[in-house]
């Protein structure tokens, strides 16, 4: 089966998802030398998600960011902004080179996204486990004004042990917002280290599913699974709402940054900032510009 991208308007192929995710993790590394630290293995583990919402799932238009009709994104882990702002760019929302400046005085881009300031933004992250809940209002006024959009909210692992987010998750099931789908960047590492040993959040699709979700589990970095996911939800209404639990790799894509404890925050410096560039540089596909989406 073809689809056709709702973001510019072509077919894509999961080898230019492919692509798209290293040049997420790419400039991950660029950023991240600019600003003197950044949020490597954290980013590295989404970077499939970001490529499939973004190239292949999210209705939204570049030249129209305040579109009413847009599909809404919440980044709830916001430390990972580094690797949205290089597809908002790259999809037309602002200049490519604003990025240059990235974290500099007067630049709009910093470690969490602002709405305020940054076109394609919809929600300005801090503290995590906030996200869940701006969804859950957001797929509510999305209701009350009788639009059919979705709401989209990429969680990190380690902010389900907020409580905020599951009385979110008992509003969500309560209300019915079928349109509300949330997916948790399962990469089992926080912070402060494996995400079972500082609070257990597992089994979570029974946890969902206890707050009347549903849910789907799936291999987070597998574009063919992430887009099938994407091509399961139902039609946003009224009923369950939707959570995809996407498993990753902390890391994934730097060998000695996989599952590390060390790279939640970093900064690569010479040889190994070269070393690092070569490896993501080596696992890159050809880029397609159209093709098929299974």
């Amino acid at each position: 089966m073809t689809a056709t991208s709702r973001v510019n308007g072509r077919n894509v192929t999961e080898s230019y998802l492919t692509d798209r995710a290293k040049f997420v993790r790419l400039e991950t590394v660029r950023l991240t030398k600019i600003a003197g630290a950044g949020h490597y293995s954290s980013t590295f583990s989404a970077a499939e998600l970001f490529a499939a919402l973004y190239y292949g799932e999210l209705n939204i238009r570049p030249s129209e960011p305040d579109w009413p009709d847009r599909d809404r994104f919440i980044l709830s882990k916001g430390h990972a902004a580094i690797g949205l702002y290089p597809i908002l760019a790259d999809l037309g929302f602002f200049d490519k080179a604003l990025l240059d400046d990235y974290t500099r005085f007067g630049s709009p881009f910093g470690d969490h996204p602002d709405m305020k300031n940054i076109p394609g933004v919809d929600f300005s992250s801090g503290s995590l486990g906030h996200g869940l809940s701006v969804a859950v209002g957001m797929a509510l006024a999305a209701r009350v004004q009788e639009r059919s959009h979705r709401v989209f909210c990429l969680m990190g692992d380690g902010e389900l042990n907020e409580g905020q987010v599951w009385e979110a998750a008992t509003a969500a099931g309560h209300f019915g917002l079928q349109s509300l789908v949330g997916i948790v960047d399962r990469n089992g590492l926080c912070i402060d280290g494996h995400t079972e040993e500082i609070m257990g959040v597992e089994p979570i699709e029974e946890r969902f599913a206890a707050f009347g979700w549903d849910v789907q589990r799936i291999d987070g970095h597998d574009l063919t699974a992430i887009l099938a996911a994407f091509d399961n939800l139902p039609n946003p209404g009224q009923g369950k709402p939707q959570l995809i639990v996407a498993d990753t790799v902390k890391g994934r894509g730097v060998k000695m940054m996989e599952m590390s404890l060390n790279w939640h925050v970093g900064n690569l410096v010479g040889s190994d900032y070269d070393a690092v560039v070569q490896e993501l540089e080596a696992g890159l596909q050809p880029a397609a510009a159209a093709g098929a989406r299974s």
